[in-house]
């Protein structure tokens, strides 16, 4: 047995709003796509039974540039990527690197011990090592035969 779905204009309009809205925002709101990494940069977080791990893609930063912060259950990395020497006398083809400073806030999926968290930068890549509380990590419980 089939059904019928009944058609409705006005649905279809606002689909096709939601449509040109995503199309204008991706074309003049940021422009270079993937390129814009210092709007946001590109970030992995994951957790392991005692760690929260968190890999930032930061080319071009130099690790005395990169501010880390945790407040609450709030990881920010911010940091800035700073203008290499302008050549005057050239004629640009092409710029698209970028220059500046960035923010990233991410909500952390649970609660860590800053004081103890291991920052590493290798490669253009943030390693951040941020151990669990004692409270939210997972406990064994032994069962006893009678």
């Amino acid at each position: 047995m089939s059904s019928l779905i009944r058609w409705e204009p006005f649905r279809e309009v606002i689909r096709m709003r939601d449509i040109m809205d995503r199309l204008v925002d991706e074309a003049f709101t940021r422009p270079l796509g993937s390129l814009a990494l210092y709007d946001v940069p590109a970030v992995d977080m994951y957790q392991t039974d005692d760690e929260v791990i968190v890999k930032a893609t930061l080319p071009g930063v130099s690790p005395k540039d990169i501010n880390i912060s945790v407040t609450g259950d709030v990881l920010t990395i911010r940091g800035e990527v700073k203008e290499e020497k302008e050549v005057k006398e050239a004629n640009y083809h092409l710029r698209e690197r970028r220059f500046g400073s960035f923010s990233r806030s991410l909500p952390l999926p649970t609660a860590v011990v800053a004081d103890k968290a291991k920052a590493e930068f290798e490669n253009g890549v943030l390693t951040l090592t941020l151990p669990k509380a004692e409270e939210v990590k997972p406990k064994t419980i032994t069962v006893k035969a009678k």
